[in-house]
Order: C-alpha cells, then structure tokens, then sequence
C-alpha cells in the first residue's frame, strides 16, 4: 500500500513507479514543495488531462503506462506540436505553453508529472477529471 498524502515540505522517498501505477484518481498530488509539485495522474482510455496552460511554471511528465498523443502550441487554436507518447516516454512543457495529453490506448494512461513550482493547492485529490473541471480551486 503506498502512502499518497501530500508529504510536500517533509524529506521522502518514494518508489515512483509503483505509486504511480496504484494510482486509481485522476490526479492526486503527493508532494507539494516552495518551488515544485509532483502529483500522479491516471487518464481513462479517450479522456485526456485537458488543454491548460501554467504560467510561469515549468512541467515535467513521464508515461509509466499506455499511449496517447501530446499536443503543445503558443495559443489554444494552434497546437502544432503533436507526437505520439508512450511507456517510458518524458514530456516537456516550458512554462506559457499550451498543451494536451489524451489517452489513445485501450488501458488508463497512467504517468507522473513534476510542476516548477507547485500548481495545485496541497493535497489536491482529484477522484475524476470531472471532480479536476468542477473544483473552483483549478484554472
């Protein structure tokens, strides 16, 4: 059983992975620091983490299961970067980019993703992408 309550500001390590792959919510954020954020998300097969921009903040995410497709633009009408993602695979977002992860595959696309600095408020759990749209705390 791993421990997915947010730790942020505590010393921990953590076996990345495996909690990633546990992960059954939507997003739940694990750690939430001064200057970074780590949350683990579990997207169903056809929904997608949602077309977002952060600002000012930098992102990091890693597949740890299942495919889908990235998408990256200066603006929400022109994602012109698209590239085909899967297990293993790290994405990049500089900071002001607007982008979009949908699930492809057949199975929930399971991945971790790392905010410079945090984006959510701490301990944000997210049971469904749903719960993520309706809470007045996202953008």
């Amino acid at each position: 059983m791993y421990d997915t309550t947010d730790r942020g500001q505590q010393p921990v390590v953590e076996d990345i992975e495996g909690l990633t792959l546990a992960n059954e919510n939507y997003r739940t954020t694990i750690w939430t620091g001064k200057k970074l954020q780590v949350t683990v998300m579990s997207i169903e097969p056809g929904d997608d983490i949602g077309l977002e921009i952060h600002e000012g903040i930098d992102q990091f995410l890693r597949i740890e299961q299942g495919e889908g497709l990235c998408e990256m633009g200066p603006s929400k009408d022109d994602l012109s970067f698209k590239v085909k993602v899967k297990d293993d695979d790290a994405i990049f977002v500089p900071a002001d980019v607007w982008h979009n992860v949908t699930n492809t595959g057949n199975v929930p696309l399971k991945l971790y993703t790392i905010y410079a600095g945090p984006d959510h408020l701490k301990g944000t759990v997210h049971v469904t992408h749903q719960d993520a749209i309706d809470d007045p705390n996202e953008h």
